[in-house]
């Protein structure tokens, strides 16, 4: 690849760039986007004609990815705390029915 010479190697010892950051990466990111571009303009009906799809594949799979976090053993609380939901109460409500 493309040897750079770091200052803080001895003399003699080079590092070598990540691909990245090396012409034939650079080249290739450019490629890429030129090609993305091209695609994107030439096939705009296509495209179009795919997202209504494309937004309802999406939920799926951002329900997936979101709750990664949970790892399927539900919500973890306290070992005597009962779990208080939305709009319930541990109080009693005061007052009579209507």
């Amino acid at each position: 690849m493309n040897p750079v010479h770091d200052p803080d190697q001895p003399a003699g010892q080079t590092t070598e760039l990540p691909f990245w950051r090396s012409r034939y990466g650079i080249g290739l990111v450019v490629f890429g986007a030129i090609a993305a571009y091209f695609l994107l303009t030439e096939h705009r009906a296509h495209f179009s004609g795919a997202l209504p799809y494309l937004l309802l594949l999406a939920c799926p799979l951002m329900h997936v990815f979101m709750h990664r976090g949970h790892d399927g053993q539900g919500h973890h609380h306290g070992d005597n705390e009962p779990h208080v939901g939305p709009g319930k109460s541990d109080q009693p409500r005061q007052g009579g029915s209507s």
